[in-house]
């Protein structure tokens, strides 16, 4: 068993003891957390969008930030700002929930384009500038945001610009009738939400599956193959 097979073992294990049906969902949240890239989830209310993304995250271990998307969400509650400190008599800044190894987004489409935009330098070069002054994020940096598609009203669909920073975009399905009856056992007279237990820190076998995937070797002629099919499409 390689280290990527290894990772998602240890990830269908701890979410699949809180999401019930969506192993193929699980998988693509392993290919796209060990390359490095953020993650959309797409879904009507109810499917477990939110608590998903929650067990990921405490799965991911690390400094875990929530954002919840509203309209009157400003870029400034995302990023941080600079607040005048009396004492020093200068302006101090006070980083915004962005600034964690993840980020969870919720509802992200309930935000404003200029909020949403907020989030285009952090997701694509690992940093924010403020105030003409760039902050570093950390290394592990990674966005986990959701959204309902059927409901347009009081929403603001995400533009190209902001799709194209997602790796993946996760369509959440409903569940069939076995599994709705196994969420109902499970779930039936308590809040998933409450009954949620933290799973225990994937980092090393994180480290090890992103260690792996630098070593894989792409032949020159695989790389000219998906130029040409990027500039043909």
């Amino acid at each position: 068993m390689n280290a990527l097979e290894s990772f998602e073992r240890k990830l269908q294990q701890d979410l699949g003891a809180v999401v019930i049906g969506m192993e193929p969902v699980i998988r693509a949240l392993a290919i796209a957390v060990v390359a490095r890239g953020h993650v959309l989830l797409q879904g009507a209310p109810g499917l477990g969008k939110t608590l998903l993304s929650k067990s990921l995250a405490a799965a991911l271990g690390g400094v875990i930030k929530r954002v919840q998307g509203t309209a009157d969400l400003m870029p400034s509650d995302i990023t941080g700002v600079h607040v005048f400190d009396t004492e020093r008599r200068d302006f101090v800044f006070r980083p915004g929930p962005v600034f964690a190894d993840v980020l969870l987004v919720d509802e992200i489409n309930r935000t404003g384009p200029k909020t949403q935009s907020a989030l285009l330098e952090a997701m694509e070069e690992r940093q924010v500038t403020i105030d003409r002054k760039n902050y570093r994020l950390p290394d592990k940096f990674l966005v986990i945001a959701t959204q309902n598609p059927r409901e347009f009203e009081g929403t603001y669909p995400l533009p190209e610009s902001q799709l194209g920073r997602f790796m993946l975009r996760i369509d959440l399905a409903h569940p069939g009738r076995e599994h709705e009856l196994q969420i109902l056992a499970k779930y039936g007279n308590t809040d998933a939400h409450a009954a949620q237990h933290e799973p225990e820190a994937a980092s090393p076998a994180l480290a090890a599956a992103q260690a792996d995937v630098e070593k894989v070797h792409v032949a020159p002629e695989l790389s000219a193959y998906l130029v040409d099919i990027a500039a043909a499409s």
